[in-house]
């Protein structure tokens, strides 16, 4: 049984592939768009009515208001919660449904044309959710023995910093508990993800005064004031630029460490007026071997500079977000690199993820995570966002071994 444990599985998946598929489209139909957070309530309900349909488990979970980032009003927040086993040992299964917004309304209408599935949150990561949903399905069906159990954990606000989901789970001590593993279905294109980096974004105001052009020595340009602020943050940048983390990650040149000036910039009324207020942001990404207090303290450390000048300037940090990183020797990361080979013939590389992973709260209570997804990093997000449906039956199939050889009982147990 042992040796054919992987055909077992992929030809369980193979019976439930127009389920997969169904369920894949039905999630996509629901806007779950993140910022502002709709239709959060209609995509748990539609998640908990699968799992019932598998005789799985589900627990919806109402986030307190508190936890949104939402400026205003919201609509509500909502985790979806499974499991399946027994014992205290938990392989945690970790994904969002929150999508970026569409490029356009037809996104929301998904199309199978040719084996793929086109929609907002193909990639990233409604079929990641099909993926792990059936995974523990077929495990279930097939009586596959756990010493421990699956905990599936399925969250709103990933897109904008996790705090209506992941932040509210882990604060409130149900993120993490008994964790052996976690792995989550990012769109990896193929790869397995095993760090990734921090995040501090702020944004800078540097205000003067207003004056009529005719009248400008009665001002005090606040642009020319920002463009000395925004070259001290670039000496800053040529410094931290010099760094390079130890993960993998191709090319080099995206191995080093990153300070982005100006991603978004504003400030003036009119081209004849001296402007009272320019603003830009300052978007530093840490390596894991980097301090986000001694980041966050150099950044703050230029703004205070200036304001003992009697520079009028004010930043205000609206991320903060430490780096994870875990051995590419990992034995979890092994197994379900060995899961993948066992399924496609083909052994993923593990590398560290360019951006911001929800592994980071995982690590923040010790428990080796991962990213490993049927998707494609560069289709995510973008106008024409697909999935090809081969990829994530073989997901489906790889999770299931992997959970299975993770959790398998130890001989004599």
């Amino acid at each position: 049984m042992r040796d054919s444990l992987p055909a077992t599985i992929r030809r369980a998946v193979a019976r439930h592939e127009a389920r997969i598929r169904a369920f894949t489209a039905a999630l996509i139909a629901v806007p779950t768009e993140n910022p502002p957070g709709t239709k959060y309530r209609e995509c748990a309900r539609l998640i908990a009515n699968q799992l019932k349909a598998l005789s799985l488990p589900a627990e919806v979970l109402r986030v307190p208001q508190s936890y949104s980032a939402s400026a205003g009003p919201s609509e509500p927040r909502w985790c979806v919660l499974s499991s399946l086993g027994k014992g205290r040992h938990t392989l945690y299964f970790h994904g969002h449904y929150d999508v970026v917004p569409a490029a356009h309304p037809r996104q929301f209408h998904p199309v199978v044309k040719n084996g793929v599935l086109a929609g907002r949150g193909s990639a990233d990561m409604k079929g990641g959710i099909a993926v792990m949903i059936f995974a523990m399905a077929v495990i279930k069906e097939l009586r596959l023995p756990l010493d421990g159990h699956i905990g599936l954990v399925l969250v709103p606000d990933e897109e904008t910093g996790g705090a209506g989901g992941s932040r509210y789970l882990l604060e409130t001590g149900r993120l993490g508990r008994d964790g052996i593993a976690m792995f989550t279905p990012e769109p990896t294109s193929g790869l397995i993800w095993n760090a990734c980096r921090g995040a501090i974004s702020m944004r800078v105001a540097v205000r003067g005064k207003p004056a009529h052009v005719g009248l400008h020595f009665r001002g005090v340009n606040a642009f020319e004031r920002a463009i000395e602020v925004v070259q001290a943050f670039e000496m800053l940048k040529r410094r931290v630029a010099r760094r390079q983390t130890r993960f993998a990650l191709a090319p080099a040149a995206a191995r080093r460490s990153v300070l982005l000036v100006g991603g978004q910039a504003a400030g003036g009324t009119n081209f004849n007026a001296v402007p009272a207020e320019f603003s830009f942001t300052v978007d530093r990404r840490i390596n894991p071997e980097e301090s986000l207090a001694r980041e966050k303290d150099a950044l703050l450390a230029v703004v205070e500079r200036f304001r003992r000048r009697g520079f009028r300037v004010h930043a205000e940090i609206f991320q903060e977000e430490p780096a994870a990183g875990f051995s590419a020797n990992e034995p979890v990361a092994l197994a379900m690199a060995e899961s993948a080979r066992a399924i496609t013939g083909r052994a993923p590389r593990i590398e560290m993820c360019p951006g911001l992973l929800e592994i980071r709260y995982y690590a923040e209570r010790g428990v080796p995570a991962f990213a490993f997804g049927p998707g494609k990093l560069e289709v995510a997000h973008g106008p024409s966002e697909s999935i090809v449906l081969e990829n994530v039956y073989e997901f489906a199939a790889i999770y299931a071994l992997a959970a299975a050889r993770i959790l398998a009982p130890k001989s004599g147990a």
